[in-house]
């Protein structure tokens, strides 16, 4: 452990120097070379309040005892005295059976003002050379500030939470911009679009028997409920709708939203139409904008066809009292996806998925596995903010 008030960068990186000597000299003993220093990853965690830097650190901490990595946590606006920064530097060693110790390092950094006005200047002698650099901002990054867009030119993704955005609405469409005006190198990763995987896994089995295929081109409806009201709970909704439109090629010809949540929006996939419609159901024990259905119908070859997918919903009883057979669940969580399957005039198919706990570095992980370049992702992004926009 090592900190500093009032340093500068050049001091933050003299301790690191220190610190990476007396642990390679320590390792190797006296009669070998010293080890080169493995290292997979920059990952800076961008802090705005104290509770996001404790999200951070903890974090970022769990992936490099997985992951060789140099994990740099920056807490803007903080409370520090001095005109330099106040910095800490931990250290923890893991000692794979079958591999060299790898010494897993945390930077923090204090800073006056925002983040983005420093990012520049602290970024880049802290960087590791010949890996990538990601830059997960926790909260609300400034998008469309010509800071942010200098620090982003010396990373190769960027990644957020579109579930934690200050004024969701406006701060989203900002994000969507970006796929516009950031570099190529650049990649854009959402810890949210990570969230709804179990519900794009869940639909596109559906789809995956060859006797199914068809159906993709006989969809007429798509129906999503999410909870709270406001048009800025709407982005987890949209996020599955751009996905479905995009992969389809769906065009949105008009969208308008009514009182209660409800959104009604009508696309057109080739020659016929798609009906598209969100409403908000009050659930307390809920987040605001969290999805907790969706519904697809529609026909193909002659026969019909519903898709349900339902998160954690009420268990239904049978006349003797005692719960169906398909709805048990494991008594530590309750997180689960019910599909419920009707084609034709068939017996309906269900298929209950007991879900993971959420896990920030879980997620972050499998967003960083894929290098954030995501062209999925891209495209429902793409087509999730003129939905957005519209209503």
């Amino acid at each position: 452990m090592w900190h500093g008030e009032g340093v500068t960068v050049a001091d933050v990186l003299g301790a690191l120097g220190d610190i990476r000597y007396r642990f390679a000299r320590a390792e190797a003993g006296d009669s070998e070379h010293l080890h080169p220093r493995n290292c997979v990853m920059t990952l800076i965690g961008i802090a705005p309040t104290e509770a996001h830097e404790v999200v951070a650190k903890r974090t970022t901490q769990a992936i490099g005892m997985q992951h060789p990595a140099q994990a740099i946590v920056i807490r803007e606006e903080a409370p520090i005295r001095r005109r330099h920064l106040d910095a800490w530097i931990t250290t923890d060693v893991r000692r794979p059976e079958m591999a060299c110790a790898v010494e897993c390092e945390l930077i923090t950094l204090h800073v006056r003002g925002k983040a983005a006005d420093h990012l520049g200047a602290l970024l880049d002698p802290l960087l590791v050379s010949g890996v990538p650099t990601y830059l997960w901002w926790l909260g609300t990054p400034p998008f469309g500030k010509r800071e942010l867009l200098d620090a982003l030119r010396v990373s190769d993704g960027l990644v957020v939470d579109s579930a934690q955005f200050d004024e969701p609405y406006r701060t989203f469409r900002r994000m969507a911009s970006m796929l516009k005006v950031a570099h190529h190198r650049m990649g854009l990763a959402d810890l949210q679009w990570s969230r709804l995987r179990p519900w794009r896994e869940s639909i596109a089995q559906f789809f995956t028997p060859g006797d199914r295929r068809a159906f993709l081109g006989g969809i007429s409806e798509l129906g999503v409920d999410y909870a709270g009201d406001g048009r800025g709970n709407r982005i987890a909704a949209s996020l599955i709708t751009g996905w479905i439109a995009s992969a389809l090629g769906w065009k949105l010809r008009r969208a308008t939203a009514g009182a209660g949540g409800v959104v009604a929006a009508m696309y057109q996939a080739g020659g016929r139409s798609v009906e598209v419609n969100f409403r908000s159901v009050p659930q307390n024990d809920r987040v605001p904008g969290e999805v907790s259905a969706v519904r697809i119908a529609g026909a193909a070859g002659g026969t019909t066809f519903r898709l349900s997918v339902m998160h954690d919903p009420p268990r239904p009883r049978d006349t003797s009292g005692s719960s169906y057979e398909w709805d048990r669940r494991r008594g530590d969580t309750e997180r689960v996806l019910l599909t419920l399957i009707e084609i034709g005039g068939g017996e309906p198919l269900r298929h209950l998925q007991q879900l993971e706990p959420e896990d920030e570095a879980a997620l972050l992980v499998e967003l960083l596995s894929t290098g954030t370049h995501d062209e999925v992702y891209n495209r429902s992004l793409a087509a999730a903010s003129d939905l957005v926009e519209s209503i």
